[in-house]
């Protein structure tokens, strides 16, 4: 059977932790987002589709990096979290949740749009001669028929949140019990000459977890197909 430390076992619960509060903080802004690059027609709509996808491409490191210039102590962002709600991010696990939100965000993104834009737009116009405002058809059309893209967005931004350790490593550094995530706990193992079990072990666990999302949300995703039949 295998054992796992104290360590580990907090790296573990730290990833899942900062996955989820990533995943969920992210999934409002993605949705919103989402439905303003699939319907809207607007001034900078090509910049702004740049902008959320340049995580994808920029070199994960640079995030992290912007990230610090940004939200650390001596960054705009940062120092008006501290002084005005007493907030830190760099160094502190919700560092390392924001970090992961803000590279798994374009995968989010891309997948919700992609469901948006797939969904019959004279069934929306149908309801919209019916009487029903913007808000409600976005509710009792849209989002309905866009939950498969919804629940495959959440699933690759959760299992990007899971593996994600350039970002994160630079802008909150490796520090076990506060920021050292399941990918930092491996690269620290990695760097002792008896550390290979316990790499091997987490990278177990990693493949374990993102394998388990990805059932679950191909699961989730017929039982909302057979429930609309």
């Amino acid at each position: 059977m295998i054992s796992f430390s104290p360590d580990e076992i907090a790296a573990i619960a730290l990833s899942l932790r900062v996955a989820v509060v990533a995943t969920v903080a992210s999934l409002p802004f993605g949705i919103l987002v989402a439905l303003l690059l699939a319907r809207g027609r607007f001034p900078g709509r090509a910049l702004l589709d740049a902008a959320i996808h340049l995580p994808l491409v920029l070199p994960p490191v640079v995030t992290g990096y912007l990230l610090l210039l940004l939200f650390g102590r001596n960054g705009p962002a940062g120092r008006l979290l501290d002084e005005a709600f007493g907030v830190v991010l760099a160094f502190r696990w919700t560092g390392a949740a924001l970090a992961a939100a803000v590279m798994g965000f374009p995968l989010m993104v891309r997948a919700i749009r992609l469901s948006i834009e797939a969904v019959d737009s004279r069934l929306e116009e149908a309801a919209a001669t019916l009487g029903a405002g913007r808000i409600l058809v976005f509710l009792t059309v849209t989002l309905p028929l866009a939950v498969p893209g919804i629940l495959a967005g959440t699933v690759l931004s959760f299992a990007r949140a899971v593996g994600e350790f350039g970002a994160t490593i630079t802008f909150v550094s490796n520090i076990p019990g506060e920021t050292r995530t399941i990918p930092s706990a491996i690269y620290a193992a990695l760097q002792t000459p008896s550390g290979d079990a316990e790499a091997l072990k987490l990278t177990a666990v990693s493949i374990a977890i993102a394998f388990s999302a990805l059932i679950a949300s191909e699961l989730l995703a017929r039982r909302v197909k057979g429930a609309g039949r």
